[in-house]
């Protein structure tokens, strides 16, 4: 799933919120010094490898420590024959580097997504693995098969654990808006799209943006990036009741939008988890960053919009049926994620979610939340429904631009 289980769970949610001191002191001490013994990981080996290497007998520069529009600039004084080498020499290291060109990026990815594939069609064989090891080895195979599909923009790929994926829909160097997707709990390579609840996983709710989007505003220029590129917690536990993950996911949310090429404005699109995640990260966001939108948000670690940080504008929606409004709106000892961005008191600009299909549906076509959110996404302020009764449909409108086209250009 992309989001928190369902109401039955709700319990341990409490539970947590009711135990924080202990949990907190499991999080900071034992638990953590156990994750952090990690071997060396794919796109690690493919950075040490980078930064070892040499192009015309000169040091290639150091990702970790140049910013990304040094990165772009020396990639710009590149032939293309030597930004494919780089690409073939270094395919993880290049996949995942802000500041490459995206259409480097896709073309790197690509050999990497092979090359992983390689790697787990051996291990479907080996008979060191058990029956349940090997069938995970082919779903993870035939998943980068999938990802390796004509005509598919990886823009990040990393393989390790449950690994981390963020695909681009439509062109990204020319588009006007840019759009991107953070999803919630449960995401990762083999959630990372479904054919069953095909617009609760990330691709199906970038696929339903990019295609209102272009409804709304045919003649517009957009692009949709569904970013699955951070460790989202897995299931409703420890993880999902703290900050943890959001702190580390918001790093990495706000190198990729440090990086985005061009000048277009940027709309964020979080779900569940992914409002704190969008939350966290709110305090650092680039100031191309124009709108925050939450949909089924248990929390964006801030007691007010006003309290985020950023002048970027703050839209919510829940809808009636959807589990998460049960969950506790509060935060104790780093657990929880403080006040619901639907309240009155925390201020955001609430958005009607009509027809959304609880927790899980909010990017479903014909519903009102993809609508609004597609209407955002090309700055379309004057079209979007608000929550409330007809009469005060432009309360989440106020002293925003009113036109219906604005932006579609």
């Amino acid at each position: 799933m992309t989001s928190f289980d369902t109401s039955p769970q709700l319990s341990v949610w409490r539970a947590l919120l009711a135990l924080g001191v202990v949990f907190v002191m499991l999080a900071t001490t034992g638990w953590t010094a156990l994750h952090s013994r990690r071997e060396t990981t794919p796109l690690a080996a493919s950075r040490a490898a980078w930064e070892h290497g040499r192009l015309h007998g000169h040091a290639l520069p150091d990702p970790t420590a140049t910013s990304a529009a040094r990165l772009t600039r020396f990639f710009a004084a590149l032939t293309a024959p030597e930004q494919t080498r780089l690409a073939h020499r270094y395919p993880l290291a290049v996949g995942n580097m802000n500041g490459a060109p995206v259409t480097l990026r896709y073309a790197a990815n690509r050999i990497a997504l092979g090359q992983a594939r390689t790697v787990e069609l051996g291990r479907m064989h080996d008979s060191r693995l058990s029956p349940a090891g090997q069938y995970e080895a082919g779903r993870r195979m035939h998943r980068f098969g999938d990802l390796m599909a004509k005509g598919r923009h990886i823009l990040a790929f990393d393989p390790e654990g449950p690994g981390r994926v963020a695909e681009v829909f439509g062109d990204l160097d020319r588009a006007r808006r840019i759009s991107v997707v953070v999803p919630g709990v449960d995401t990762d390579l083999l959630t990372f799209q479904r054919t069953n609840r095909r617009w609760s996983a990330p691709v199906g709710m970038a696929q339903a943006l990019y295609a209102a989007e272009r409804s709304v505003a045919p003649a517009s220029r957009t692009a949709v990036i569904a970013w699955a590129d951070y460790t989202a917690p897995s299931g409703i536990g420890m993880e999902a009741a703290t900050g943890v993950r959001a702190a580390e996911g918001s790093l990495r949310l706000n190198a990729l939008l440090a990086a985005l090429p061009g000048r277009s404005d940027v709309g964020l699109f979080c779900h569940s988890y992914g409002s704190v995640v969008c939350g966290v990260a709110a305090h650092h966001l680039p100031g191309r960053v124009t709108d925050i939108a939450v949909a089924g948000s248990p929390g964006m670690r801030a007691s007010k919009a006003s309290g985020l940080g950023t002048r970027a504008q703050v839209w919510a929606m829940r809808d009636r049926t959807d589990w998460i409004q049960d969950v506790p709106y509060l935060e104790v000892g780093g657990l929880g994620h403080g006040a619901d961005p639907v309240s009155r008191a925390f201020g955001a600009r609430v958005m009607s979610a009509l027809d959304a299909q609880g927790h899980a549906g909010y990017f479903v076509p014909g519903t009102d939340s993809l609508r609004n959110f597609a209407e955002i996404g090309v700055g379309a302020y004057g079209s979007v429904r608000c929550a409330g009764s007809p009469g005060d449909n432009d309360t989440c409108r106020a002293d925003l631009p009113g036109t219906t086209t604005a932006g579609r250009a």
